[in-house]
């Protein structure tokens, strides 16, 4: 019986995140859910009490699985900026989900897990810059997010002005990720 339960919860958030990625959270369907996951809907609010509820297991079922898929190397910022840029394109459901928490969930923290985990990456280039080992002139924290902002260069969350692009994105946003840490103290502004 237990595997029957764990297989209908799998079904059910794998259904919402689909959901979710496409209409975030006012506009995702209790019934689409459910339909494509092939259960009734008394089990969702069973297993996961409400949509939104489901939508916050969602969620953090998804950031906190990037943060532990793709690590931090503080000598190697542009590396990690390209294997984040990798992980969205192969993973844009995660992208959109950040999204809709962002805009529909702005004061809900993000997962513990991912709090410790983004704490943890920023004290690595925090003792980087302590040791010389890379620049310190933009804070730990600042720098961290830097580098997760460039990474989405080619999802979503980054504007289009058209125009075409000459050289691949991710080339692009690497060789950004190279510059601002090439820029050396006092050229940032």
């Amino acid at each position: 019986m237990a595997r029957s339960a764990d297989e209908t919860r799998r079904k059910i958030l794998d259904a919402a995140a689909d959901e979710f990625a496409q209409y975030g959270i006012a506009g995702a369907r209790v019934d689409r859910i459910t339909t494509t996951a092939g259960v009734n809907n008394a089990l969702l609010y069973r297993y996961f009490g409400g949509k939104l509820e489901l939508f916050d297991v969602v969620y953090s079922h998804h950031v906190t699985e990037i943060v532990e898929a793709v690590d931090l190397n503080p000598e190697d910022l542009p590396g990690y900026v390209g294997r984040l840029y990798d992980y969205y394109e192969a993973h844009p459901h995660v992208v959109r989900l950040a999204a809709w928490h962002q805009l529909e969930r702005p004061d809900h923290a993000p997962p513990e897990a991912v709090r410790d985990a983004q704490a943890k990456k920023a004290e690595k280039i925090a003792r980087a810059q302590k040791e010389g080992r890379i620049p310190a002139d933009i804070p730990a924290e600042e720098l961290r997010d830097l580098m997760v902002l460039l990474s989405l260069g080619n999802s979503p969350m980054a504007p289009s002005l058209g125009g075409g692009v000459s050289v691949p994105r991710r080339a692009t946003v690497v060789a950004a990720a190279r510059a601002v840490l090439e820029a050396g103290p006092g050229s940032t502004g």
